[in-house]
């Protein structure tokens, strides 16, 4: 069977915990006897064909990314159409407005089906303008896929009368295998974090949404190192945040990457995701961190971090927006090193039964193969 994934952006373009989705997704149906292609566009895209372990990546040109909404031209229309002419499924993420603009145009006869990722949550105004060609997109596809019960729940979308029959629960889960085994070490010379078993480790682009100027007040009550790992547009003002609070126990390490990363969960206390609105639908790296049997911190925005992250079983959900809150729990992993050892040790076993690359590959080739059968 033949799949088509398309999204807006995947790799080599700047990293983000959807494009490993993608990538896992792919993965695990690979050893179901799949064959995946990505469809994405890039505002560098030549090469335009990639050939990557988990699929063959096809990219065409983004003109422009107005909201993070990448536009295509008409080659990615004409490409596009040619690539959904020789598979047996298409596979939209959501939100891409222009996916909807090429599936509905381009009248495909394919089965599709979509994962419904996120709700459009800070762009109201587009989000309103949007809903139209939303709702055709959504009643035209044989099924929708959400990653956590909690976000059918609080979505006014996935909960609606006129899709709700469509909807199943797949998490986003990873493929083991698909990780080094061992990573990059001298990262933690670099940062000077040799040694240390008591630090705090924040994963991932730094966004409006990640609720990182929260974790920066709580720093000021915790007596541990605090690494955060990533780029992004919120970046110079954290630092300068970080400066304003005299803070000496925050290291900004920068990208890293994936071995870098591994070494860094590995020797950390616990992972903080202090996210809070829901455009964090789900935290990749929250399932990262249980694969490597750590702790887990987030916060309770009704959303798949909430899923992943089991209160006091694999870690702490506390309220959102609160350093207080923060600091309460990273204090409570960093002096309770029993406690620590015990959530983390629920987080892999969770880990194993509901994100694994097995369990991924699984839901997606029988959901695939029942939308063809349909």
């Amino acid at each position: 069977m033949k799949v088509l994934h398309v999204y807006r952006t995947y790799f080599p373009d700047p990293p983000g915990g959807l494009q490993e989705g993608i990538r896992q997704i792919s993965l695990a149906t690979k050893g179901c006897g799949i064959e995946n292609t990505i469809f994405t566009l890039s505002p560098q895209s030549n090469p335009s064909v990639l050939e990557r372990p988990e699929a063959k990546i096809v990219r065409c040109r983004s003109w422009a990314a107005p909201a993070s909404c990448d536009l295509g031209g008409y080659e990615a229309f004409k490409t596009f159409y040619s690539l959904s002419k020789k598979t047996d499924v298409l596979h939209y993420l959501f939100p891409w407005p222009f996916a909807d603009v090429l599936h509905l145009t381009s009248r495909s006869t394919v089965p599709a089906v979509l994962t419904y990722i996120s709700d459009v949550v800070r762009q109201r105004y587009l989000g309103t303008a949007y809903a139209p060609l939303m709702w055709r997109m959504l009643k035209k596809v044989s099924a929708i896929v959400a990653i956590a019960p909690s976000y059918i729940e609080t979505s006014p979308v996935l909960s609606h009368p006129s899709v709700r029959d469509k909807v199943r629960v797949i998490p986003l889960g990873i493929d083991e295998r698909s990780y080094p085994v061992n990573g990059e070490e001298h990262i933690l010379e670099r940062l000077g974090l040799e040694g240390a078993q008591d630090y705090f480790l924040f994963i991932g682009v730094l966004r409006y949404y990640k609720g990182l100027h929260f974790l920066l007040e709580a720093a000021k009550k915790v007596r541990s190192q605090i690494v955060i790992a990533g780029t992004g547009p919120e970046e110079k003002r954290l630092k300068e945040q970080c400066e304003d609070l005299r803070l000496k126990n925050v290291i900004f390490a920068g990208q890293v990457s994936n071995s870098e990363k591994v070494a860094l969960l590995k020797k950390c206390r616990a992972l903080v995701l202090p996210s809070h609105l829901r455009s964090e639908a789900f935290g990749m790296v929250l399932v990262e961190a249980s694969m490597f049997s750590k702790p887990l911190i987030s916060c309770e925005i009704g959303t798949g971090t909430s899923f992943i992250n089991s209160h006091e079983e694999t870690g702490f959900v506390v309220p959102p927006q609160s350093p207080d809150a923060l600091s309460r729990a990273m204090n409570t992993l960093l002096y309770d090193n029993d406690l620590a050892l015990k959530m983390g040790a629920s987080a892999r076993v969770r880990y194993e039964q509901l994100f694994s690359g097995e369990a991924l590959g699984k839901a997606y080739a029988q959901l695939f193969n029942e939308v063809v059968g349909e």
